[in-house]
């Protein structure tokens, strides 16, 4: 009997796993992928720019939460790898499992849309060339990530110097001598603030809302490996406790002149970093509020006050886009975004979104387990336990963390608390009978 064949977009964190997976299981995978290896957006010198990281770019989780479940991350590996490091873990995890001689590099998917007998028609061509290829799969994962369409903010007024967005940032050295704002409290806002502050004659952060700024060590414990030794208690009171936590070592966001949030900790995704702080203590940035309006080079703040930059580097976040799917077949660019443990849709048959979420933590391990989930789907080796409509509005009303409303918040989770959800269903499925092809040494991991 022939094996099912299985497209997968993207050859990134989650799409190496949905092909490793898919392929364990007997299935007959094919990888596409615009850059020139594995490894997506920690790809930081592929041509295509696709990858969003920075040179100093650090993984904000740390090693110890960060590794698929039968690859771990080098024990040598520093607690919070580089992008460079990560990089090479990616492309090792491919090599040592075949994934990338499944990928076809530098080629770009154009179109999918249904076919008959539940399949899916994928329509390719390779970098640079006019010529469209189109196959047939049996089933279809979508795992190009959420990090490479930027969202830009819009002010009223002109602004007469640069304006760019973060995913243009690659290194602090041509912000030298420059006045720099930085719009945004998220991971990358504080990276580039602290970053170009070092060489710029002046650096700003404006925030709009507060944030909770988490560093990456407490107690001399990397803070997820900490907290989550925590997880066993209720969610409340893990919130408040490190929200105490957080007041007692390092104190408000108003003592050092940025808003204090108004909102429980987790609402917004975690911005770790323990940089930031000290860079505005040491007067090396500068606070600011909300942008009011433009003015050629300068800017209005909310609260009255103005300056003028040469630069504006807005870390406003990315759009979720699927420009091969029409959006009259799916449309997962806004709230609510109605797929059961992220993954699956309530109407369309065979096509699986892996990846497609923000966890508050690593997302290729959830990713990982998606995967495994997928392929039992496939298999026919599990099943929902109710209909899927019904499992959505459940998952949708029963949230990990009640977010705030904004469009950067549309799939996050509580990447523990998905891991086990995730890992429940899968205790569910069949066990994987041998006749399916499974590569014999992965027998035991699969089950």
């Amino acid at each position: 009997m022939t094996a099912k064949r299985v497209a997968v977009i993207g050859a990134g964190p989650a799409g190496i796993a949905a092909i490793k997976n898919f392929a364990d299981l007997g299935f007959d995978v094919v990888g596409f992928d615009r850059c020139q290896g594995v490894g997506g957006n920690w790809r930081f010198d592929d041509p295509t720019g696709h990858s969003s990281v920075f040179e100093t770019t650090h993984i904000i989780s740390s090693k110890y939460t960060s590794s698929y479940e039968d690859f771990p991350l080098p024990q040598d590996a520093a607690d919070y790898p580089s992008h460079r490091v990560l990089a090479k873990y990616f492309e090792d995890y491919a090599h040592t499992f075949g994934v990338d001689q499944r990928v076809r590099f530098e080629t770009e998917v154009v179109k999918c849309e249904p076919a008959p007998g539940d399949r899916w028609s994928v329509s390719w061509r390779r970098s640079g060339e006019d010529e469209v290829t189109t196959e047939v799969f049996d089933a279809l994962c979508v795992c190009n990530g959420h990090h490479h369409t930027p969202r830009m903010p819009e002010y009223p007024g002109t602004f007469t110097g640069k304006m760019m967005h973060s995913h243009a940032y690659k290194r602090a050295a041509p912000f030298a001598d420059q006045r720099v704002l930085v719009i945004g409290g998220g991971n990358s806002a504080c990276d580039v603030a602290v970053e170009t502050s070092r060489v710029s004659a002046k650096t700003a952060i404006s925030w709009r809302r507060g944030y909770y700024l988490i560093p990456k060590f407490m107690l001399g414990q990397p803070v997820d490996k900490l907290f989550y030794r925590f997880t066993w208690l209720p969610k409340r009171l893990q919130l408040i406790g490190l929200e105490f936590l957080l007041n007692l070592l390092q104190g408000k966001n108003r003592d050092i002149g940025l808003p204090d949030p108004d909102h429980r900790i987790m609402a917004t995704h975690p911005t770790l970093n323990s940089d930031l702080y000290l860079a505005i203590r040491h007067g090396k940035v500068e606070p600011k509020r909300d942008i009011q309006r433009l003015d050629g080079k300068r800017v209005y703040f909310v609260d009255g006050t103005s300056e003028e930059f040469d630069v504006i580097v807005a870390c406003t976040g990315y759009q979720i886009t699927h420009p091969f799917l029409d959006k009259s077949l799916i449309d997962l660019s806004k709230a609510p975004v109605r797929l059961y443990q992220k993954m699956l849709p309530e109407k369309l048959k065979n096509i699986y979104f892996i990846g497609l979420f923000q966890p508050l933590g690593c997302i290729w391990p959830g990713a990982e387990l998606q995967s495994k989930l997928a392929a039992r789907h496939l298999a026919g080796l599990w099943r929902p336990s109710a209909p899927l409509p019904q499992l959505i509005d459940h998952e949708l009303a029963h949230p990990d963390v009640h977010q705030v409303n904004s469009p950067r918040h549309t799939v996050t989770v509580n990447d523990m608390a998905f891991r086990q959800r995730l890992k429940a269903d899968l205790a569910r499925s069949a066990p994987v009978p041998a006749r399916m092809g499974l590569v014999p040494e992965r027998l035991a991991a699969a089950e």
